[in-house]
């Protein structure tokens, strides 16, 4: 049996001394949102049993995703709708990103490597959506649907994760 290509991946990024610089540049900054017990408590979800991270990537992913299924339909309300949720996941990635910093500044040196390229993949998505948006608002439907669709595309490849 072949070895999965993505987990043999993960299995590099986490053994990878290249990644080092970037962890110990982000360590600073990350690791003063949980400097506190009560915000490391907060972040690291000691009151639901459920870190804050995983919670709030459904609001983007889940409005960019639901913006890719109504770019499916040509009227103007429907592409009024997929505008506002491109914008709404845009907006929410602040956030997002924000607890996800807080969990890696939690994490292991292994998964903070992994981290640091899933951060970077969705930043690249974040922008791309961004860029999506813009398009939209300035009644560039078709630019702004193709800007999606690539930013999609980004956003499984940043979110593949493993559970060790």
């Amino acid at each position: 049996m072949e070895p999965n290509p993505y987990l043999s991946l993960v299995h590099r990024l986490e053994h990878s001394d290249g990644l080092e610089r970037a962890v110990g540049l982000i360590d600073p900054l990350a690791s003063r949102l949980v400097a506190s017990e009560s915000s490391r408590r907060l972040f690291h979800g000691d009151a639901t049993g459920v870190p804050l991270h995983p919670v709030f990537t459904d609001v983007p992913f889940g409005a960019w995703f639901m913006a890719d299924f109504l770019d499916s339909y040509s009227d103007p309300g429907t592409q009024r709708a997929a505008t506002r949720l491109v914008g709404l996941g845009v907006i929410s990635a602040a956030p997002t990103a924000l607890t996800g910093w807080a969990e890696w500044a939690l994490s292991d040196p292994a998964t903070r490597r992994v981290g640091v390229v899933h951060a970077s993949v969705n930043a690249i998505a974040v922008l791309i959506f961004t860029g999506s948006w813009v398009a939209r608002l300035r009644n560039k439907h078709g630019v702004g649907v193709g800007l999606a669709r690539l930013g999609s595309a980004f956003l499984i490849v940043g979110g593949f994760r493993t559970v060790h």
